[in-house]
């Protein structure tokens, strides 16, 4: 039975756009390396991090959502994390079926809309 998962990790702010790049596809190559298919990447680009890392104030995000069958793909995964000096932080969730369909709602521009149409709505009724 296979599972699905999301991976959130947090490089260094010290590299340039193509090392960040480089040090996501590693990562990427070892998910699929062990049986996992990616389901969705996305790339949130430098932020601001909510408390210093090792005297850092900033880190570029990424977020990785994959399926495997084994949960071996993890153990793998987070011990590539512990040993590349480029990552700050790094957080593993398996997802249950309401967080995948959640996910694919955001994914497909779902998520919010009744928020923003109702706001519209009633402007245009003032």
């Amino acid at each position: 039975m296979s599972k699905q998962y999301e991976t959130v990790f947090i490089l260094t702010p010290i590299l340039s756009e193509a090392q960040a790049k480089d040090a996501v596809e590693k990562f990427t190559t070892i998910i699929t390396a062990n049986g996992a298919t990616i389901v969705h990447e996305e790339n949130w680009g430098l932020r601001k991090l909510a408390y210093p890392i090792q005297k850092k104030n900033s880190g570029f995000y990424h977020v990785v959502e994959y399926t495997a069958a084994e949960g071996n793909v993890v153990d793998v995964l987070e011990t590539e994390f512990r040993r590349d000096e480029r990552i700050l932080r790094f957080m593993t969730i398996s997802l249950d079926k309401h967080a995948i369909a959640y996910n694919e709602k955001k994914r497909k521009g779902l998520v919010g809309k009744k928020r923003e149409e109702s706001t519209e709505s009633k402007t245009e009724n003032a």
